[in-house]
């Protein structure tokens, strides 16, 4: 079993420069009892940037210089998908601690990797999956722990787009590169969102379809993206639809889009039926106010309860959580293997496209 760190403060770096990797940074700069020691990105200008502004100590251009220092316990890896295994199996015998971006890798045999390179390591591996950290989110865990919507049956998870192609021709619509479009890139984060509510029940198959239909024509990019590293060709889906079935007779159904000619802005959210009563968070342009609404009786009659709940602390949240399990030594691995688990349904989900036909997903024996 890993040490526990308790008597001294934690050294963190942080591995990617771009919005993500400074989500990080902040989180780090904000929790007692760490401290930043460096950063690392190809970004040079975008890396001095940073060290100012946060008053980081070390910055580098190569990340095999931050994981050759002896004092840095944890590492977050914010990087594009494809340097996800290589950077965070790297992390791991280094010694380091790893909190990774979602999606954990590119697919499941990359993501089983990292699982193994952090079981061998005993160090802990965690997924940032920042949607938990949300208030509603929260909330509506809780609710459901305490029974309130009874046995959950059928939910639907989905993230849709009007216009939000995250950089048409760059990395991100890139097989290779990202491993899929939406269903990889939004859908994963949803998916966990429900699995998580949900209390991790096992999968047993799906039914999914793919779509590419916008982008092959250079229609539905997002007007503010930035992504870079030019691709020629769109490689990916703008829309996945998946028909999940879950172990005791639950049924999921899982809808991720970039571009679609729709009423969509920038939408997600769960929508759950219970034997007891049912839930959604519906989330509007990344809105916090009035997102959670409760179906349930009161005195025989239907009834909506909107319940007022806090802002969440999205990767605040998230980098806490990951301290916390470093600091306490319990579940190192329990994180990394949720991840390795979506990536097993996203993995079935674009065969089950493929193949055109229902196909069961592959268990770690370990979740």
């Amino acid at each position: 079993m890993q040490e526990q760190v308790t008597d001294r403060p934690i050294r963190a770096g942080v591995i990617g420069l771009g919005w993500a990797g400074e989500q990080h940074v902040a989180g780090y700069t904000k929790i007692p009892g760490v401290e930043l020691v460096a950063i690392a990105g190809l970004e040079e200008e975008r890396g001095r940037q940073l060290t100012a502004t946060y008053n980081i100590p070390h910055y580098f251009t190569d990340y095999e210089d931050l994981l050759a220092r002896d004092d840095i316990d944890a590492v977050s890896v914010a990087v594009p998908n494809y340097l996800h295994a290589p950077i965070g199996i790297a992390t791991l015998r280094a010694g380091k601690h790893l909190l990774c971006e979602k999606p954990l890798a590119l697919n499941g045999d990359e993501a089983k990797l990292m699982v193994d390179a952090a079981e061998a390591a005993d160090r802990v591996i965690q997924v940032a999956f920042n949607r938990r950290q949300r208030g509603d989110a929260v909330v509506l865990k809780r609710y459901i722990d305490e029974g309130g919507l009874g046995r959950i049956y059928y939910a639907k998870a989905y993230w849709v787009r009007r216009s939000g192609i995250p950089g048409l021709g760059s990395w991100f619509t890139s097989k290779q590169m990202a491993g899929g479009g939406p269903l990889i890139d939004l859908g994963v984060h949803v998916l966990d969102l429900a699995m998580w509510l949900l209390g991790e029940p096992p999968v047993r198959s799906v039914t999914a379809s793919t779509y590419a239909e916008l982008g092959p024509r250079g229609r539905g990019g997002s007007p503010g993206a930035g992504k870079t590293g030019s691709v020629a060709a769109y490689e990916v889906e703008d829309l996945a639809t998946s028909f999940i079935r879950l172990e005791g007779g639950t049924t999921l159904l899982l809808e991720a889009s970039w571009a679609t000619y729709s009423s969509a802005g920038d939408d997600f959210g769960v929508t759950l039926f219970g034997t007891e009563g049912g839930a959604e968070i519906d989330v509007k342009n990344y809105g916090e106010e009035q997102t959670l609404r409760i179906f349930t009786d009161v005195g025989g009659i239907p009834a909506d309860v909107t319940p007022r709940v806090r802002r969440g602390e999205g990767h605040l949240g998230v980098v806490r959580e990951f301290i916390s399990t470093i600091r306490s030594g319990e579940e190192p691995l329990r994180s990394g293997l949720e991840g390795l688990r979506r990536a097993r349904i996203i993995d079935a989900c674009y065969a089950s496209a493929l193949a055109g036909r229902e196909l069961e997903v592959q268990e770690d024996s370990r979740g």
